[in-house]
């Protein structure tokens, strides 16, 4: 998931939309070109050893106890002086010979592609839309229509390179401009990146935005590979677990005319076949190396054609019948996060999911992304289809082709050991989904305004809430993980952001006393400590600074190069660090309902969050009985009642 903010983009607008010639094709027409930043985004950088020693055992030092503390420093002394030295230069020679990319992509993406634990839960987050403001334009099917059109407007000008490039503006007022735009425009691509520098605006890689469309995860005994293609003019749709090639560009390319599109999804929503009793989409729940095997046999009994449409398609549409409660949104998102796995294909880049009331989502597959360009595809045509929409209520579905020749149901040959499987994989999936727990917390007493009004940073007061609540629950502190994009060097992937620290430690307890408890001020001074602290370890985080992906790299080095794995990697600490009881992850969008994920490891939590202008939320997810995710929302209720009793009675330091 990704955790960076974003101003609005430039985009080409149009005074209503229109259905004939570019202006239908594209979304935007860019004065920048698309990659003109990506030849000069700078390296990731492989910090210094002794700095990622220090800022190892400084996130250590929370959690443990003085003796085991003492025994991981003695550790860390000793990589220090013995293995480590070495281990680095072989990574720094290694990187050096690789300037194309950065030193993190292949082993991490090796990773994901290597782990056969089943994608849902396990790795595909969620992304939920807001709904449309206007009750009409939240029908199924013209819902539906806007936002495929918007999709395939998109698709068409990310492949034409006519999106404006990713960057991340530090003061929109000044570098979000037309003067912005013409100079770094006319600078060659090799200086324009630190051209923008010069704005406070920060380029952001684009090379993971290949991977959103025409793409697919295919299962392989032992690593799994991505399949890759341009030429598809169809979308994957699924409605109660029939699989459909829908052709949504014609023949030429061009993105088929609304009322055309309109007709080809109300065939299918018209269609009143019964569900069906072999849903092929459940295969894409189970261990990989399990589903490898079964797809294997798929294709030797004649379903090759069938897999390779439902490979090469754009992306995959899901087409629910379930509706939202506005007040218990747990049921639907549960759904959009896993569901009964019927009407999913988890292994496409991403599905759109539309329920019958016209609550949309995203599902989305991680190896090849974190989430930046899914992020930013979701915001604009949550933008599009809200403002500028293609369809409306009074217009009518027409296509001039029969519906049988763009709108074919993909049919695949089965015989007992598939029917056997689908049958095991749902009993698998069942019994994961029915021990995950889910549940919503949203609090009002503290939002993005009152935070800026006492001047603390929003995210540090999220992540306090997080320690102190899991301290009331338990009296203990824990790993806790924070993704950090670090998209602002070339292939950056992500960063660990440790929000444990000495400082909230030290909060937690002091606001947990039971006797001598300090004052309102004196908790309001060590939460603006932790504040600073957690600020400082966002910006190591983004800066490619922070210690996780550098300890992972010297480690995979190590096991490359059969060197015996140093005393550092043994240390029961190293295990118990990279154990994410606590993991979190959030994102900021006005197009954002809610997020989720899955917990990490069996006993943990998974918290997406957000904080905006009225409120703050979290989703948490848990299994039962290994925790208990409600007493866990409880305490994080009261976690927040007693921040914002500080922030209340206590004044905002002097600037």
């Amino acid at each position: 998931m990704l955790r960076i903010s974003r101003s609005p983009l430039f985009i080409f607008q149009r005074g209503k939309a229109t259905t004939t010639g570019d202006d239908y094709q594209y979304m935007q027409k860019t004065r920048i070109p698309m990659l003109h930043f990506q030849p000069s985004l700078p390296r990731l950088p492989i910090p210094a050893l002794e700095k990622t020693c220090e800022r190892y055992l400084a996130a250590q030092r929370p959690l443990l106890i003085d003796e085991a503390f003492r025994k991981t420093k003695d550790n860390v002394d000793r990589f220090m002086t013995t293995t480590g030295p070495k281990l680095q230069e072989l990574l720094k020679k290694k990187d050096s010979q690789n300037k194309h990319t950065s030193y993190i992509s292949e082993p991490w993406f090796d990773m994901y592609l290597r782990d056969r634990s089943p994608l849902p839960i396990n790795y595909n987050p969620l992304l939920m839309m807001n709904p449309d403001s206007r009750p009409e334009y939240n029908d199924q099917l013209i819902r539906t229509t806007n936002l495929v059109v918007s999709s395939l407007r998109f698709m068409k000008s990310l492949r034409a390179h006519l999106l404006e490039p990713e960057v991340f503006h530090l003061n929109p007022a000044k570098s979000d401009t037309h003067m912005f735009r013409t100079i770094t425009s006319m600078m060659p691509s090799f200086v324009s990146t630190y051209v923008a520098y010069a704005f406070k605006a920060f380029p952001l890689d684009m090379s993971q935005y290949q991977g959103l469309f025409g793409s697919t995860r295919i299962p392989e005994t032992g690593k799994d590979r991505i399949y890759r293609i341009e030429k598809s003019r169809h979308l994957l749709v699924i409605r109660n677990g029939h699989m459909y090639s829908v052709d949504v560009l014609d023949e030429a390319g061009n993105i088929e005319q609304p009322e055309t599109l309109l007709a080809r999804f109300k065939h299918i929503l018209d269609d009143n076949r019964p569900p069906t009793d072999n849903p092929l989409g459940l295969l894409t729940t189970e261990n990989r190396d399990t589903w490898a095997k079964i797809r294997y046999h798929l294709s030797e009994i004649g379903n090759e054609k069938a897999l390779r449409t439902v490979d090469s398609a754009l992306f995959c549409l899901c087409l629910d019948n379930g509706t939202i409660d506005p007040e218990h949104p747990i049921p639907m998102i549960r759904d959009f996060l896993f569901g009964d796995g019927t009407n999913r294909w988890f292994d496409k880049s991403f599905s759109l999911i539309v329920s019958k009331d016209g609550t949309a989502g995203i599902n989305f597959e991680h190896s090849w992304g974190d989430g930046v360009a899914v992020l930013r595809y979701f915001q604009e045509i949550y933008k599009e289809t809200t403002k500028v929409p293609f369809v409306d209520p009074n217009l009518q579905p027409k296509d001039a082709n029969r519906c049988e020749d763009v709108v074919r149901l993909i049919e695949f040959n089965l015989d007992d050991r598939i029917r056997d499987g689908i049958i095991m994989a749902q009993n698998h999936h069942n019994s994961v989904i029915d021990a995950l727990d889910m549940n919503y917390m949203k609090y009002e007493g503290i939002n993005k305004n009152i935070c800026k009004k006492q001047r603390i940073s929003p995210d540090s007061v999220m992540q306090l809430g997080f320690q102190l609540a899991f301290y009331k629950q338990h009296g203990k502190f824990v790993a806790t993980y924070e993704s950090c994009s670090t998209a602002a060097f070339r292939h950056g992937r992500t960063e660990t952001m440790r929000p444990c620290t000495t400082a909230t430690k030290e909060f937690c307890e002091a606001i947990e006393r039971k006797q001598n408890k300090p004052s309102n001020s004196e908790l309001r001074t060590m939460m603006d400590t932790c504040s600073t602290v957690h600020g400082q370890l966002t910006k190591d985080a983004a800066m490619g600074q922070g210690f996780d992906r550098h300890l992972f790299g010297l480690r995979h080095t190590a096991q490359m190069n059969d060197i015996p794995m140093p005393c550092i990697f043994e240390d029961p600490a190293y295990a118990a660090m990279n154990y994410n009881i606590l993991s979190t992850s959030t994102l900021s969008s006005p197009a954002l309902l809610a997020g989720g994920f899955g917990p990490v490891v069996r006993d943990g939590y998974g918290i997406g969050y957000n904080i905006q202008d009225g409120f703050l939320g979290s989703v948490v997810t848990n299994y039962k009985p290994d925790r208990n995710g409600r007493e866990f929302v409880d305490c994080l209720r009261s976690a927040y009642e007693d921040i914002a009793n500080v922030l209340e009675n206590s004044k905002p330091p002097s600037k």
